[in-house]
């Protein structure tokens, strides 16, 4: 992690999101290795994020 990724997640914390729009915007920007730890975590989360994506 690097001084600008901490500064981000300051700005990010401050816009106040709701902890399931944080992993959906996660889940979107992950890389592959990334995105299989954060399926493995919220799975409910990718279901629902895959579902509003295919509506």
């Amino acid at each position: 992690m690097s001084l600008y990724d901490y500064r981000a997640s300051q700005r990010i914390d401050g816009a106040n999101y709701p902890f399931h729009a944080l992993i959906m915007a996660a889940m979107r920007q992950a890389d592959t290795h990334n995105s299989e730890k954060l399926v493995q975590a919220f799975p409910e989360v990718r279901t629902e994020l895959l579902a509003r994506y295919n509506a």
